[in-house]
C-alpha cells in the first residue's frame, strides 16, 4: 500500500509530517510511505535519524499556502507538493494521499487532478465528531462544499454509511440528517427535499437529528451541507477549548483547587484525549476515484501517524471501490 504524504501542508510542516511519516513507516512494514515536498527543507530534518526501507522522498519545488486561492494555486503551481501527490494517485504511482494543507486546494486537487467516482456529483469531507460513548459520529460534509443540493446530501449519507461499515466495522450504521428539529417536516428547503431521498437510499436512515444531540450517539453518520457542518465542527472544537481554559482558570485559583486538580488529573487528561482531534488523524474526502485524506491544519506527528493508520485500514477494506460499486450498481 503506497501512501503519499504532502510534506509541506499544515501549520507545523514539514517537521510534523516527517515525524508522523517516519513513525508510521516503522510501525507498519506493509505500507510504503512517499513524503512529497522540498528536499532542501526535508533532508536536514532527517539527519541522524534512522530511515526505514519503506520510506522515501519525492521532490516537489512548490508549496500551496493556507492563504492561496485554491483553484488558481492548483492550476498554476504544477509542482506543488499537494498537486504532485494528487498526480501520483491519478497515474497509479500511489494508492492514497494525506495532506494537512489548504482544505479548498485539496478539494480542488481532488476534483481537477485525482477525479471523481462516476456517478458522484460532489465529494464530501467526512470527519469524526467525538461522542460520550467513545464510538464517535462521522459527519459529512464538513466544509468541502458550501452549497449542496438535496441529491448531494443523499449521496453523502450513502458514502458515510459505507465508510463506517468498511473502515470502522459498524454493521448497520444509523444515518441522521442535521436539522433544527426531529420532525420530518422541519428545516429549510434543502433538508426538506433531502429527507425523502435519504429514505430511498440503501441505508439505515433514522431521520432528523438536532445539533445538541450529536454527541449523545443518536446516529453513526450525520449528513449536512458543508456550511452548516463546518460551523457545527468549529463550534464543538471552540467549546471544548473554552471548557478546558475555564477549568484551568478555576483549578489554579486556590491551594485547595490546585490539590483537587492534582487528584483529578488522570480523569481530565482522559477527557481531553476524548475531545482531541489528533486521535482521529484525518478526514477522508469521500467520492473521489482514489483515497484522499485531510488532516487538521494543526496536526502534530501523532496526528499524521494516526492519519496513516486510518488510511491503511481504508485501503485494506477497499473503501473507494466499495463506494464506486454501490453508486454504479455493478
Amino acid at each position: 500500500m503506497r501512501i503519499a504524504i504532502d510534506a509541506m501542508g499544515g501549520d507545523h510542516a514539514p517537521q510534523s509530517n516527517i515525524d508522523g511519516a517516519l513513525a508510521a513507516a516503522v510501525e507498519w512494514n506493509d505500507i510504503e510511505i512517499i513524503l512529497v515536498g522540498d528536499q532542501a527543507q526535508i533532508e536536514p530534518l532527517l539527519n541522524g535519524r534512522e530511515i526505514p526501507s519503506n520510506f522515501s522522498i519525492l521532490h516537489a519545488s512548490e508549496v500551496i499556502h493556507s492563504n492561496d486561492e485554491p483553484v488558481k494555486a492548483v492550476r498554476r503551481k504544477k509542482d506543488a507538493s499537494m498537486v504532485v501527490a494528487g498526480r501520483m494517485l491519478k497515474e497509479g504511482r500511489a494508492d492514497a494521499m494525506i495532506s494537512a494543507g489548504n482544505t479548498g486546494a485539496l478539494m480542488t486537487t481532488g476534483l481537477l487532478v485525482v477525479g471523481r467516482i462516476d456517478g458522484i456529483e460532489r465529494p464530501a469531507l467526512a470527519a469524526m465528531i467525538p461522542t460520550l460513548d467513545d464510538v464517535g459520529v462521522i459527519a459529512l460534509d464538513l466544509g468541502a462544499n458550501m452549497d449542496s443540493k438535496p441529491q448531494h446530501l443523499a449521496q453523502f449519507g450513502l458514502m458515510g454509511s459505507l465508510y463506517r461499515q468498511k473502515v470502522q466495522g459498524i454493521a448497520k450504521p444509523r444515518v441522521g440528517l442535521l436539522n433544527v428539529g426531529v420532525e420530518p417536516g422541519k428545516g429549510n428547503e434543502l433538508t426538506k427535499e433531502a429527507f425523502p431521498l435519504l429514505q430511498e437510499m440503501p441505508i439505515h436512515f433514522v431521520g432528523n437529528v438536532e445539533a445538541r444531540d450529536v454527541m449523545t450517539s443518536n446516529c453513526d453518520v450525520l449528513v449536512c451541507d458543508g456550511f452548516a457542518g463546518n460551523i457545527l465542527l468549529k463550534s464543538i472544537e471552540g467549546t471544548a477549548g473554552a471548557m478546558f481554559s475555564l477549568l484551568k482558570e478555576q483549578f489554579s485559583q486556590t491551594f485547595k483547587s490546585k490539590m483537587g486538580a492534582a487528584l483529578l488529573m488522570p480523569q481530565l487528561k482522559g477527557l481531553k484525549k476524548k475531545l482531541d482531534y489528533s486521535e482521529s488523524g484525518a478526514a477522508p474526502l469521500l467520492g473521489l476515484s482514489s483515497l484522499v485524506m485531510k488532516s487538521h491544519g494543526s496536526s502534530d506527528g501523532n496526528a499524521i501517524k494516526n492519519a496513516v493508520k486510518q488510511t491503511r485500514i481504508a485501503l485494506e477494506n477497499e473503501l473507494v471501490p466499495s463506494i464506486s460499486k454501490e453508486i454504479s450498481g455493478k
